[in-house]
């Protein structure tokens, strides 16, 4: 699989870009999913956001989870770009593309991506908002880091699925 497929970055993202990735002649629909950075969480007003990762790791978890995308649904096709960084309101902090012959394997498997990032790869956020700024923990918001920033010791053994280079 080509890792072109899943970046790490610290600059804008554009969707077409990633949409591109997985555009190919059998495939008849593609699902793109962009998650951005909202003002409002939970009540609570955000000025920006900073995303820190682990980038070898992360792409090494997102080429996982492509690969579980295939298993899963065979005839797609899966990219993510994450962005790193300090991001704005409205930024565009992850882009999903997925193609498949069929429209509902590309809206499943597109949710499925999602959902798998929020578990097992090693991205995290800060919030600062009008009352400071706080980690958020994991991206599930199961875990805080209340004494500073994540540290890649924070992250479960059994999530790291993969073997050091």
């Amino acid at each position: 699989m080509s890792s072109n497929l899943f970046v790490i970055t610290d600059q804008p993202i554009k969707p077409e870009e990633v949409s591109d990735k997985v555009r190919r002649r059998e495939a008849g629909a593609i699902t793109l999913f962009l998650g951005t950075v909202r003002e409002l969480t939970y009540g609570k007003r955000t000025l920006y956001l900073e995303y820190e990762a682990y980038p070898t790791m992360a792409v090494k978890q997102l080429e996982m989870i492509g690969k579980e995308v295939r298993e899963r649904w065979p005839d797609t096709l899966v990219a993510v770009t994450h962005r790193v960084g300090r991001l704005e309101i409205s930024d565009i902090a992850v882009v999903i593309a997925v193609s498949s012959p069929h429209r509902k394997a590309a809206y499943e498997a597109n949710e499925y991506v999602i959902e798998r990032i929020k578990q097992i790869v090693p991205i995290w956020k800060k919030e600062y908002g009008e009352d400071g700024s706080e980690w958020i923990g994991d991206q599930l918001n199961q875990k805080t880091y209340p004494e500073g920033r994540p540290l890649l010791e924070d992250i479960p053994k059994d999530e790291l699925n993969h073997e050091e280079e």
